[in-house]
C-alpha cells in the first residue's frame, strides 16, 4: 500500500510557484524553450494539498503513478487539469481510470492498449520506451516499440510519442534520451516525455517535449516503488 503524506513539505501555492519558475530556468538553460517544453507535476505520495498548490501556481499537467491516489486526488482540481498516467499500466485499474486520464503515459504491451481502447476509444497514449534492460523496470525494449506503436494506432489510440525512464548516471541518461529520439523520429512521433527532477537537462538537450518533475517542486516524498514515471 502507498502511504499518502497529509502535508507535502512545501505545500503553499507560492512556493511551488518560486519552484515551477527554477524549473522553466533550467529548461531554458538546456536550450529548451520553457513555453514549449510541458513541465507535469508528479504528486504521487503527497496529499490533495500538493496538488491544488501546483494547480494554483499555474500547472495544467499533473501526473500519478499510482490509479488510488489518481482517483483520490483527481476531485481537488477542475476538469481543466490534463492528468497523466505514468505507472505501468494494470489492466485491472483502467476501467476506473479511463474517466480521468488525459494522457496514458506508459503503454508498454498490446494487451494493456486493448483494454485502454476498451473504456478510452481513441485516448492519447505514449509508448514507454525500456532504455535499461533492467529487471522490474516497465517499458518495451527499443526493438519492439516501431511494432507496438503500429498495433496500437490499429486499436483506434492515438499515439503521440514515447516516453522512458534512463537509467541514473552521467553517461546513461544522455545515451537513453538519444535512442528515445532517433526512434521518435524515425517513426514520425512529436511527444518525447523524457526527464525528471535529476536529469531533465540531459533529456531536453536530446529534445525532450515534456518533462515529469515531483521532487523538484515538491520535495522530497515518502519511499515508493523502483522505476516510476516521475521524479
Amino acid at each position: 500500500m502507498t502511504t499518502i503524506s497529509t502535508s507535502p513539505p512545501s505545500s503553499a501555492s507560492g512556493e511551488v510557484a518560486r519552484k515551477l519558475v527554477a524549473v522553466r530556468q533550467r529548461i531554458e538553460r538546456a536550450g529548451g524553450d520553457p513555453v514549449l517544453v510541458r513541465v507535469v507535476g508528479v504528486t504521487k505520495g503527497f496529499g490533495s494539498d500538493a496538488v491544488l498548490a501546483a494547480r494554483e501556481a499555474g500547472l495544467g499537467d499533473l501526473g500519478e503513478n499510482y490509479a488510488g491516489e489518481l482517483v483520490a486526488k483527481a476531485p481537488a482540481v477542475d476538469d481543466a487539469v490534463v492528468w497523466h498516467f505514468l505507472g505501468a499500466v494494470q489492466r485491472n485499474k483502467v476501467a476506473v481510470l479511463a474517466p480521468l486520464v488525459g494522457l496514458w503515459q506508459s503503454v508498454a504491451r498490446e494487451a494493456e492498449g486493448e483494454r485502454i481502447a476498451r473504456f478510452a476509444p481513441g485516448a492519447q497514449v505514449l509508448v514507454q520506451v525500456d532504455t535499461t534492460g533492467l529487471p522490474g523496470r516497465n517499458g518495451c525494449p527499443p526493438p519492439g516499440v516501431g511494432e507496438l506503436v503500429r498495433r496500437l494506432m490499429d486499436l483506434g489510440l492515438a499515439v503521440r510519442g514515447l516516453m522512458t525512464v534512463a537509467a541514473p548516471g552521467p553517461t546513461a541518461a544522455p545515451a537513453a534520451f538519444a535512442t528515445v529520439g532517433r526512434l521518435a523520429d524515425q517513426l514520425g512521433l512529436q511527444e518525447r516525455s523524457m526527464g525528471m527532477s535529476d536529469d531533465l537537462e540531459a533529456a531536453v538537450a536530446a529534445g525532450s517535449t515534456m518533462v515529469r518533475v515531483g521532487r523538484a517542486l515538491f520535495g522530497e516524498r515518502p519511499p515508493a516503488g523502483a522505476a516510476s514515471g516521475g521524479g
